[in-house]
């Protein structure tokens, strides 16, 4: 059983072995050209974990073509803001990580969208399918960054806040910051992400009148009415519970977020919610799976928000 006293959490070697371990399990891959007969290690000058592909002539290490790649943070101090942000169910802001590492804030802050960028799910299969259900629900957060500094009046409403739509199937939530919840952008979200043979749970609301009519069948939830579960059992409260974490988190944690990085806290916090049987280790571990094969700059990322 892991824990934190284990060596590849404060030892950078043991942290290298680690997550060789994990990318590699069945031997070394060249990251450059997916060769694995003619891999060797490429000899003290370079250092340890430094190996050479025979096929393609190159030079690489378990940092190569993953989101550690070029970043000068020992992969110890990696592996422990990866957990890290794992472990705490409404996540670990970069002043925290900077100030438990021992990293600037700023180092801190894209260390921390890097491994963001680790969580997110490639290619995901459709969710739902035929006998299943797939609910949605959308919700108003914050304030849309033209009007901060803005008073409360001008502030107030929907359309000025910023707009995310949740769906929820088998437990596993998939979320998306949009401009604007209409009609159009939420059938667009469920006809690309969702079966059209599950059955569509919804609350009320008239974004989902006419999309519903394409799904095996459309249940509402009349929350005005004072229902939150119709007689069949049908309900959209895994949305509710994935908003009430998600706003805790956001609120109570990270307090402060732009637009343009919305889609990347929503990110970490489906990658939370879909493992969140797994414990905190498996957890972890799974993000460092999704390390592999993406890359995030530093003016990708945009330094603009806590």
């Amino acid at each position: 059983m892991s824990k934190l006293s284990d060596a590849h959490f404060h030892d950078e070697t043991a942290a290298r072995e680690y997550l060789e371990a994990i990318r590699w399990p069945d031997g070394v891959i060249c990251p450059l050209c997916g060769g694995t007969d003619r891999i060797k290690p490429y000899g003290k000058s370079m250092g340890p974990g430094w190996y050479h592909c025979g096929d393609c002539r190159r030079q690489f290490t378990v940092r190569s073509g993953s989101v550690y790649e070029r970043s000068h943070v020992p992969l110890h101090k990696w592996v422990h803001a990866t957990f890290l942000m794992n472990a705490s169910k409404k996540g670990m802001s970069a002043h925290q990580l900077h100030r438990m590492l021992g990293v600037t804030y700023k180092t801190a802050w894209f260390m921390a969208h890097r491994i963001r960028e680790a969580m997110k799910e490639i290619n995901p299969e459709p969710m739902g399918g035929e006998g299943e259900s797939v609910q949605a629900d959308e919700t108003y957060f914050g304030t849309k960054d033209a009007l901060r500094g803005k008073s409360w009046k001008e502030k107030k409403g929907h359309s000025k806040k910023m707009s995310v739509v949740s769906l929820v199937s088998g437990g596993k939530s998939r979320t998306f910051h949009v401009a604007r919840a209409d009609a159009q952008t939420v059938r667009e979200i469920l006809v690309t992400n969702a079966s059209r043979k599950s059955e569509l749970h919804t609350d009320e609301s008239k974004l989902y009148i006419k999309t519903g009519k394409e799904f095996s069948e459309h249940k509402k939830v009349h929350h005005a009415l004072g229902r939150y579960v119709n007689e069949d059992g049908a309900h959209i409260n895994s949305c509710e519970n994935y908003f009430s974490i998600f706003k805790r988190g956001m609120r109570g944690v990270y307090q402060h977020c732009s637009e343009k990085h919305l889609q990347r806290y929503l990110t970490e916090f489906d990658f939370r919610y879909n493992r969140r049987e797994m414990t905190d280790f498996e957890r972890a571990e799974a993000a460092h799976k999704g390390a592999e094969g993406k890359r995030l700059t530093y003016h990708q990322a945009d330094r603009k928000t806590v």
